[in-house]
């Protein structure tokens, strides 16, 4: 058999074999894509307004307690050896939650960052750029290498339960009938 052959004929209309327009196939799924792309950057917008918020204003309640961290695991022992079970969940849990959006939202917005590898790269870049802003210029805060790993750990998760499908859902190649 020819390539191509059956699929032109299922694809046609009924009675010719003339092929069916795109057009006619297209249009909800284009209109889909577009609701889900423009509610993809609506919570990416309010997850960063949130990141800044929660990241970027000072803190002097904890300026005592700031240092600067570049030895991975340092912080996360800090935090486990409190005497409060709670602060240590809130610290690590926060941190990983921080992380998850991106996971889930980066692959719908740029398709192209689709893939573990790239949505952990952006994710770790992004965060260390966040980490040294809130050392270099906010008073109260420190950088921490402890927060790019969590962060990106939550990135991790939020691809693996629900990026990679909703992005595969969202840019999926329409199939040739």
């Amino acid at each position: 058999m020819a390539r191509g052959t059956s699929r032109s004929r299922a694809a046609s209309h009924p009675g010719t074999s003339k092929p069916t327009p795109r057009s006619e196939r297209r249009p909800l799924r284009v209109l889909a894509r577009l609701l889900a792309m423009l509610c993809a950057f609506a919570f990416m917008v309010a997850f960063a307004v949130v990141l800044a918020k929660l990241t970027l204003q000072p803190s002097p309640a904890s300026e005592a307690l700031t240092h600067t961290n570049l030895h991975p695991g340092r912080s996360l022992r800090a935090y486990l050896d409190q005497p409060e079970l709670r602060d240590a969940v809130r610290q690590i849990g926060g941190n990983l939650l921080l992380g998850v959006p991106f996971g889930i939202l980066v692959p719908v917005l740029a398709p192209r960052t689709r893939g573990i590898l790239r949505v952990l790269l952006l994710t770790a870049t992004v965060m260390l750029l966040v980490e040294f802003a809130q050392g270099a210029l906010v008073r109260g805060r420190a950088f921490d290498i402890d927060d790019v790993i969590l962060n990106t750990t939550g990135a991790l998760i939020g691809y693996l339960l629900l990026g990679r499908r909703l992005s595969r859902a969202v840019h999926a190649k329409e199939r040739r009938s």
